[in-house]
């Protein structure tokens, strides 16, 4: 079976600490435990890449190898401000398939997917399309038996992962030819951290679309702008629109940055320097993550389900 890597290693090893010989350090949210590793032994799932929703079931690796491969050489010309078409497919490519593919995408995905069956179900209902449930269940409906837990929709996270492999060339013209931030850290004590989900986000108002800020290496990384009129537009993978501002960032511009990577990491932070400040920099922000939220909007005699992402805090866990 193949041991698939949902975070690239080219990109990881752009992490590993010249105090270590081809290690980098890593700390987990969920205990704080920290641990040197190598790029091979973390963000992986056996056959994590195989979809059998898909006609071709490894077609995603495909895609990555136009990607990967090309990845170092596409940073430095990053850093160079000589971007090309290929340095741009590989960097959005990269991004796109954090976006759409890893397992926090899978469960991201599922989200709406669930609430567009619990509308549906509610429609149904409605329209007294569904009975109502037998007396050991206490004779409710299905809505009343959605409301209560008794009964409760789930989504194979490889449906929503096989939709993102066959749109992957879409969301990759779309980052592409979107405004980028080239954000340059000069803050040798604060180096950009990266993680098991290198994609932090910025919300603003369901009207606007979510920037995507994605660490590169240590001293670089992207904010990404998704523009909302390339929504259903053909891919344009020659990025003819795609336009670059760089910013060169202050410490405490660098800190949130990192505040950002870790909320949005979905368990584990990975980081090239080691300092005594880290683990109390986690701990504050280990009870947050990314959550799918579904907002239902009045229409005409009806609703629209409006799906979007949030950085939301966490209940503690209790023993």
């Amino acid at each position: 079976m193949a041991l698939d890597h949902y975070v690239s290693q080219v990109h990881l090893k752009n992490f590993y600490s010249p105090a270590m010989d081809g290690l980098m350090y890593a700390i987990r949210k969920s205990d704080l435990k920290r641990f040197p590793t190598k790029s091979q032994d973390v963000c992986r799932i056996e056959e994590g890449s195989t979809n059998a929703y898909l006609t071709k079931d490894r077609a995603v690796e495909e895609f990555l190898k136009d990607v990967e491969p090309r990845y170092n050489a596409s940073v430095a010309k990053l850093r160079e401000n000589k971007m090309d078409q290929e340095a741009i497919a590989s960097l959005a490519g990269f991004a796109a398939y954090i976006v759409a593919c890893s397992p926090t995408a899978m469960r991201l995905h599922s989200g709406p997917l669930k609430a567009q069956l619990e509308a549906t179900a509610a429609i149904l209902d409605n329209q007294g399309a569904i009975p109502q449930a037998p007396e050991i269940l206490g004779g409710k409906s299905i809505t009343e038996l959605l409301a209560d837990g008794t009964v409760k929709f789930t989504v194979d996270p490889k449906y929503p992962q096989a939709i993102a492999i066959a749109n992957i060339l879409h969301h990759t013209a779309v980052f592409g030819n979107s405004p980028w931030e080239i954000l340059h850290n000069g803050e040798n004590e604060s180096p950009f951290f990266t993680s098991d989900y290198p994609a932090a986000i910025e919300a603003f108002d369901i009207n606007t679309p979510i920037n995507r800020i994605v660490p590169l290496a240590p001293d670089i990384a992207v904010r990404i702008k998704p523009d909302i009129n390339l929504s259903g537009v053909k891919p344009d993978i020659t990025f003819a629109k795609f336009n670059a501002t760089h910013r060169y960032l202050r410490r405490s511009e660098v800190l949130e940055i990192n505040r950002l990577l870790v909320r949005c990491a979905e368990d584990m932070i990975f980081f090239r320097d080691d300092g005594d400040w880290i683990e109390d920099f986690v701990a504050k922000n280990r009870r947050y993550r990314i959550e799918p939220v579904t907002h239902k909007l009045p229409h005409g005699s009806g609703h629209v389900l409006v799906s979007t992402h949030r950085i939301l805090a966490q209940p503690e866990q209790t023993k």
